[in-house]
């Protein structure tokens, strides 16, 4: 694994990569005096940061203040891993605190590029409680409704990783950076490395995207706009618009039960990606349940329709919905309810994972997570049923009141092949169940699950 040539760029060159010509500005904390050698007063330490100073023109390890990553103002840090290995000692926490506090009195996205070895021994425990400051002023952002970014650059491990990289919203890779929280001088000997870089984390889904180098202003200036912040007196964003019908071979309504499920199966019948693809002019996904697990049946992220409005979307994709995709579902809609985003879900499985790997993952916390945050959400949530509901599996994703259907689509308490069975009927029976299901789309806006029917 060989980390892009990029990643070790310097604090300033890794904010030109964002602002380019558009400039940065720099922001310093009110000066702090430590005693001789720091709190521990550990020898030589003033002298090796004078070298660092000499060797890379910086003070301490993060630079911060504010810029402009395409057409979006924000608050960036960065981290000099040059100065003593990109450390954090207390006057590393003076600055991004400082940095933290700036974004919230200016109310502007903070955009983290990381680059750090961990806590700086010299400083020992003092050290080690800037992440305590960091986490506080990353929790008072986060109440205040700020939207906070991280790209992880080379390397990115220990308190750094652990606070101002996987605690950020949305967390951005370079290719080949070696990302965790054990550096590779305190890792087990025999530990794989893959688990420990970029990649890794993101097929573990702890990273949401590994972007190139040049790729990376576009892609954080979109995530940018669709996390934009509101202002505390903006007005209420409104709910996400309906999808559009998307082509199908049956017209009309089903004429019964059977033909409902048959259609929603129906391999022909368009799944979530279609009805994405033309809703969304960009879309962002974001990636895992931050917890090791990912969800390819599950889509998730934060997308702009061609008026520029942002939308969270958690969409199913006719498979069984596994725990970590209720987990990641649960994420986005938080994210998406602190930023004042509306959600779109689209729900289309035939009912949660029920294997006993699901259940050892904890399926039920997970469903229960997933219906809590729909719950709680005080941004209006939009659903679409465009396939199979099936069961709490499918519920756990519609917004009370506001779900709506297509004419592929049935909605059930239960499938009606486990239905018959669970009653004791012949397999020959199943369609007679499903009509008494009553699961039919128009049946389902009878009843006052669904608000409409979509055609």
């Amino acid at each position: 694994m060989s980390a892009d040539p990029s990643s070790r760029a310097t604090a300033g060159e890794a904010i030109a990569l964002l602002t380019g010509a558009a400039g940065f500005t720099e922001h310093r904390p009110p000066p702090r005096t430590l005693p001789p050698d720091g709190p521990l007063g550990w020898a030589g330490y003033d002298a090796a940061r004078e070298r660092a100073a000499e060797r890379t023109g910086e003070e301490e390890s993060v630079v911060y203040g504010t810029g402009v990553v395409g057409d979006r103002e924000c608050v960036l840090l960065s981290f000099e891993f040059g100065f003593l290995g990109g450390s954090l000692g207390q006057l590393t926490g003076d600055r991004l605190e400082a940095a933290y506090e700036l974004a919230l009195a200016r109310r502007l996205p903070l955009l983290a590029l990381v680059a750090t070895g961990g806590s700086r021994m010299q400083e020992g425990m003092v050290a080690l409680t800037q992440l305590q400051r960091v986490a506080a002023a990353s929790t008072r952002l986060r109440a205040a409704g700020l939207p906070q970014l991280a790209v992880v650059r080379d390397p990115t491990t220990g308190g750094g990783w652990a606070t101002v990289g996987a605690g950020a919203d949305v967390v951005l890779a370079l290719p080949g950076a070696q990302v965790g929280f054990a550096g590779s001088r305190v890792r087990p000997p025999d530990a794989d490395p893959y688990a420990y870089g970029a990649e890794g984390q993101f097929a573990a889904g702890q990273v949401d995207a590994v972007v190139p180098a040049g790729e990376l202003r576009g892609t954080v200036s979109r995530w940018l706009r669709a996390l934009g912040a509101r202002e505390a007196h903006e007005a209420p964003r409104p709910a996400a618009p309906l999808p559009r019908a998307q082509p199908s071979s049956p017209s009309g309504l089903p004429t019964s039960g059977r033909e409902a499920v048959e259609r929603a199966r129906s391999a022909q019948r368009p799944r979530a990606e279609v009805y994405l693809a033309d809703y969304f002019t960009v879309r962002l996904p974001l990636h895992g349940d931050r917890c090791g697990g990912t969800d390819p049946g599950l889509l998730t992220g934060f997308g702009l329709r061609a008026d520029g409005q942002p939308v969270a979307y958690v969409a199913q994709c006719g498979t069984p919905t596994r725990p970590a995709g209720y987990r990641a579902a649960a994420r986005t809609i938080r994210l998406a309810d602190r930023l004042g985003v509306p959600v779109l879900t689209l729900v289309d499985t035939p009912g949660a994972a029920n294997d006993a790997e699901a259940e050892r993952a904890g399926a039920g916390a997970a469903i229960a997570d997933t219906f809590a945050a729909i719950a709680a959400a005080r941004v209006p949530v939009t659903t679409l049923v465009i396939g199979e509901g099936g069961s709490g599996g499918a519920l756990a994703l519609a917004a009370p009141g506001n779900t709506h259907v297509t004419t592929d689509s049935y909605f059930s308490v239960i499938a009606p092949e486990p239905a018959a069975a669970i009653l004791k009927r012949a397999p020959s029976e199943t369609g007679a169940t499903a009509d008494q299901l009553r699961l039919r789309p128009q049946d389902l806006v009878e009843l006052g699950v669904a608000r409409s029917i979509v055609t």
